[in-house]
């Protein structure tokens, strides 16, 4: 895995911030929960990744990739986000 930049680990940190908080308002988990959900996520490591660039997207965008995730219990059905 590739090395990671000050900058790229505050925009992952952020982002990891923003997709709790998605699950805390629109989901209705607590913050426990909603950390647990993101950091055991295939979106998540993806996220950390630098390579794929997701780190770069918004938070929104990341968010609807998690709940495909959630929703269909893998990755990027069809391969969408690979």
């Amino acid at each position: 895995m590739e090395t990671i930049t000050k900058e790229q680990e505050l925009l992952i940190q952020h982002l990891t911030v923003d997709l709790a908080n998605f699950l805390v308002k629109e989901q209705k988990k607590t913050i426990a929960e909603a950390l647990n959900i993101v950091y055991n996520s295939t979106t998540f490591a993806k996220i950390c990744d630098v390579r794929t660039g997701l780190y770069r997207e918004s938070a929104g965008y990341n968010y609807d990739i998690l709940q495909d995730e959630l929703r269909h219990g893998r990755f990027g059905q069809y391969g969408k986000y690979e």
